[in-house]
């Protein structure tokens, strides 16, 4: 995988002022544009798109401090017009190309990417492969944005809103693995954006030819491998630096890559106030 992303930079490099289709780039390193924007954003902490943009930015700047026309400039690097390439440019350096030209600066660079292995992933992360036929997701669903650190308040707001008497009806109804009440979210962007919306189901699983209730949202579930991972700690923390730890120690080292789908978490087990809990993460995979 790090060697995939490096080439993936490289070709990035090469073609700044070109349309870049990832799609046709990953299928040609062997991997899916999925995956590669998924490691990506998750090591890079940046998505793909963000960092196109940023080096682009980066070195049109040095044409903008030049004498070339910025109609000619903006074309160069992909903007049919210099107020599309102004907006672009602005949201990089927090000047306008013209401002740019005239006190030269203040200008913010985006030095190229370069991913090295590291020797980390001393602590062995507890993981299974399992292959699951397909299921439902069955409960109570909502639009809300992807926030990277700490809680969400939007799913604090919606799970909040849900009665007592839904979440014990709901324990009723789940039927296999994952077990209990989960936390599911699906149709996230592959850039994995901040802010960016994703559909977040509280809910539960149940057989994939089980009668649902009206009244619940249900998310399909294709039959497929999962990578199951277990941590135990502080509680949200545990469970995204566990998030992290898949990017940079368990997929660069396995024979494994994310496939679309939704990631679930299971909650084991957890202190009464919540501060504390053993929580599974369930990621679709297939081999890579």
């Amino acid at each position: 995988m790090i060697s995939t992303l490096n080439h993936l930079v490289q070709h990035i490099e090469a073609h700044l002022g070109d349309s870049i289709d990832v799609a046709s780039l990953a299928s040609s390193l062997g991997t899916t544009e999925y995956h590669a924007r998924r490691m990506f954003s998750s090591l890079a902490g940046m998505p793909l798109s963000e960092y196109i943009r940023r080096r682009r930015m980066t070195v049109a700047a040095g044409d903008v401090l030049g004498d070339d026309e910025l109609l000619e400039i903006a074309t160069q690097f992909g903007y049919g017009s210099t107020e599309a390439f102004g907006r672009a440019f602005r949201a990089v350096h927090g000047s306008t190309p013209g401002e740019v030209r005239r006190a030269g600066g203040p200008l913010r660079s985006q030095p190229q990417l370069r991913f090295r292995l590291t020797v980390e992933g001393n602590s062995p992360m507890d993981t299974r492969i399992i292959e699951h036929p397909a299921f439902q997701l069955i409960g109570h669903a909502a639009r809300v944005p992807l926030i990277h650190n700490g809680g969400n308040p939007h799913i604090q707001a919606h799970i909040a809103a849900i009665p007592a008497e839904a979440h014990a009806r709901l324990k009723a109804l789940s039927s296999g693995e994952p077990t209990g009440l989960l936390q599911v979210s699906a149709d996230v962007d592959p850039d994995y954006t901040e802010g960016t919306p994703l559909t977040y189901l509280h809910g539960v699983a149940v057989g994939h030819d089980h009668a649902v209730p009206d009244d619940l949202d249900v998310i399909g579930v294709p039959a497929g491998t999962w990578a199951v991972f277990t941590a135990t700690g502080d509680y949200p923390a545990a469970l995204q630096q566990l998030w992290a730890a898949t990017a940079t120690d368990w997929f660069p080292s396995n024979p494994w890559r994310l496939r679309p789908g939704p990631s679930i978490v299971a909650i084991i087990d957890r202190s009464p106030d919540f501060s504390t809990a053993t929580c599974e993460l369930w990621l679709p995979v297939e081999r890579s």
